[in-house]
């Protein structure tokens, strides 16, 4: 059981049967009244975020979220496969499940699985990964004072913007929870 007076940025709990994680918080001691605990939860499964203010007494049951590293396999459909790396047992998660930046995800790639209770709600990939440029527009000459960049299709099918001097077959590396070109690889 966690209060709400020691509630921190990153604490998951229960309530009302929902799985919510602590955005921000704030103790507020008005003049007048008694204290209160003003907070921006998030739902961890569906991703609302709503703001509500709890009594600092009031005490609710910690939810432990598991994090599992798995290796993404391979795609049946609207299935997406994961192996456990330890007992290569094969789970699969529904497209519904994954986040708009698994585009980024290839093969064999290491994922973060996020599950609550046996019940996986969500994915986390890599931060960064290295992916070859399948096709883009030649680089021209000219005028670059500015930052210009060019669509590029990734071996994952994803597109980003990239600078003019990247051209097709080359690795770059991707920031994944911004989609942004990093840099050559």
């Amino acid at each position: 059981m966690i209060s709400a007076g020691d509630f921190r940025n990153g604490v998951t709990f229960e309530e009302d049967g929902q799985v919510l994680q602590v955005i921000e918080f704030q103790h507020v001691k008005p003049g007048k009244g008694a204290a209160f605990v003003r907070t921006k939860t998030k739902n961890v499964i569906t991703g609302a975020v709503v703001e509500k203010s709890y009594n600092p007494t009031a005490k609710f049951p910690t939810a432990f979220i598991e994090r599992k590293d798995m290796e993404y396999s391979y795609s049946d459909g609207d299935l997406y496969y994961f192996m456990d790396p330890e007992t290569y047992d094969m789970s699969p998660i529904s497209a519904s499940d994954l986040p708009e930046n698994f585009k980024f995800v290839k093969e064999n790639m290491i994922c973060k699985i996020l599950s609550y209770k046996g019940k996986v709600f969500g994915l986390e990939p890599p931060t960064f990964v290295t992916l070859q440029v399948t096709k883009t527009e030649p680089g021209f000459a000219g005028n670059t004072a500015t930052n210009a960049t060019k669509p590029a299709t990734l071996e994952t099918g994803a597109e980003i913007k990239v600078p003019l001097f990247i051209n097709e077959g080359e690795m770059i590396n991707v920031d994944t929870r911004t989609g942004e070109y990093m840099s050559r690889a």
